[in-house]
């Protein structure tokens, strides 16, 4: 977490709507030492996610705003029956990570870490922005603004950055528990009144939305409103009729939730489905003691005011703006971090997020940790190698418009085990599947419906090339253990 006073994200163009039925994250306390403050649209679209079957969740990614977007592609139809797989390319515009333009590092040093880990979002301030804008410029992010109480400053900067064709969304302030801000000349979060973060924040949502050119940019929330001292209504998007809250009814904050449910959770401890558990929207804490969306807009964890109700948590429309691992003070060292952070952009997608941004990029540019995905001399640690395969492996560069059904199944499979299916506008499958088990392994069979023509196989901890690539088959025997397989099948 850093002082920043106006943090921006950016995100390259996202697909059409995925999926948003669900069911991730959890409640908490505060988030863990040395987070940050740092896009999606205006969607209130729903679609089956598609892979994993129905009672292990669904979930996916919501449209941003169309500009610069790859060409919509029909695909091909797959199979007659089975599981409807989710864009390809609408996965791979969920990805995103925080950076610190906005402090002064060198931003030239980012594209080359950017370009290779083929992440689409980049979270920032709003200071620099011409250099945010070289950075957009040179890999094609757009970006999600956001302040403290400098609404007017704010706007002025996406429109600054829409006029470069670079804006993707708004964010409210950043963590007003951990940095309260002065608006109308008051101070508000912390421990004192949340009045005046609720008035930013409302007066951002008014000021995107009655803007000819920056209404169809999404709002993301407050993060952290979980830690209101008032009852201010922050745990809703819009405050509803008869709440009896200090804000008026009908006051609208955002399109987003955003809570930081940082996948090392508040137990600080490695376990079984570490990043699943972190994404689950009506777990109350949970083994990790995950800070999620059910401590933030079901009831938060503060004072117990109350928000949603569990079943309108499944579908309530979600970001996360930080979450991640330290490899050097979190378990398990370099390769756990990068696992673990594979399987919260996994997890995360699958149950409904439709944005998740790792905190960082480079180690102690926000903090005194080693959250990075790149060390200080910004050479790759395990994590950035590993999502740079992960995002190779599904490279497209179209959203499908509707894409097609594989009938696949995984017979008895373990709890820890869980499946996303993709499709690349090429028409080629991509089922990734993840055990996120912290010691033990598990043994499965993918049944594939039918002899397949090629299929080949991929490990994200291995490389970007096939492990293995098999003819004519119907089935895939796989042992799991922390980390994704892909399967691809080609027809």
């Amino acid at each position: 977490m850093d002082m920043a006073r106006v943090i921006v994200t950016f995100a390259f163009v996202v697909g059409s709507c995925a999926a948003a039925c669900s069911s991730g994250s959890g409640s908490s306390s505060s988030p863990p030492p040395g987070d940050d403050g740092g896009g999606a649209n205006d969607a209130s679209c729903c679609a089956d996610a598609g892979s994993e079957r129905a009672s292990d969740g669904g979930g996916g990614v919501m449209d941003a705003p169309a500009s610069g977007e790859g060409a919509s592609d029909s695909g091909t139809p797959g199979d007659s029956t089975g599981v409807v797989a989710v864009s390809a390319n609408s996965f791979l515009a969920s990805l995103g990570v925080n950076t610190h333009i906005d402090q002064g590092f060198d931003p030239t040093k980012y594209v080359q870490p950017l370009q290779y880990l083929g992440v689409r979002n980049i979270r920032d301030g709003e200071r620099n922005l011409a250099s945010t804008i070289m950075v957009h410029q040179q890999t094609g992010v757009l970006v999600n603004v956001t302040a403290g109480g400098d609404v007017t400053g704010l706007l002025a900067a996406g429109k600054q950055l829409a006029a470069a064709g670079a804006l993707l969304s708004f964010e409210g302030p950043n963590e007003p528990n951990n940095f309260p801000i002065t608006y109308g000349g008051q101070m508000g979060g912390g421990t004192g009144t949340w009045v005046p973060v609720a008035q930013a924040q409302r007066d951002l949502y008014a000021g995107v939305k009655g803007d000819a050119t920056l209404g169809k940019y999404p709002v993301f929330s407050v993060s952290e409103d979980g830690a209101e001292t008032d009852d201010v209504g922050l745990q809703f998007l819009v405050i509803p009729a008869g709440s009896s809250i200090a804000m008026p009814d009908g006051t609208k904050y955002a399109d987003y939730a955003n809570p930081h449910n940082y996948v090392i959770g508040n137990a600080g401890t490695y376990n079984d489905n570490q990043a699943w558990g972190a994404a689950d929207p009506t777990l109350n804490g949970g083994v990790g003691g995950w800070d999620g969306l059910y401590g933030e807009y079901g009831v938060t964890w503060a004072k117990q005011f109350k928000g949603y109700s569990n079943a309108e948590l499944q579908t309530l429309p979600r970001v996360t703006t930080e979450t991640g691992w330290d490899s050097v003070n979190n378990p398990g060292g370099e390769h756990v971090q990068g696992v673990v952070l594979v399987n919260t952009y996994l997890a995360q997608f699958k149950r409904g997020w439709s944005y998740t941004f790792i905190y960082e990029l480079v180690d102690e540019q926000g903090s005194t940790g080693d959250q990075g995905l790149y060390h200080t001399d910004f050479t790759p640690k395990l994590s950035a190698t590993y999502i740079h395969d992960l995002t190779t492996i599904l490279a497209d560069t179209k959203t499908l418009a509707s894409p097609g059904r594989l009938d696949y199944a995984i017979a008895n499979e373990p709890a820890t085990v869980h499946d996303l299916l993709m499709q690349k506008s090429s028409g080629t499958f991509e089922l990734v599947v993840w055990d996120e088990r912290a010691t033990a392994t598990d043994s499965v069979t993918v049944s594939l419906g039918k002899a397949r023509k090629t299929v080949n196989l991929y490990d994200v901890t291995t490389g970007a090339t096939p492990t293995k690539t098999l003819s004519d088959v119907d089935s895939v025997a796989l042992s799991l253990s922390d980390h994704a397989i892909v399967i691809e099948v080609v027809e």
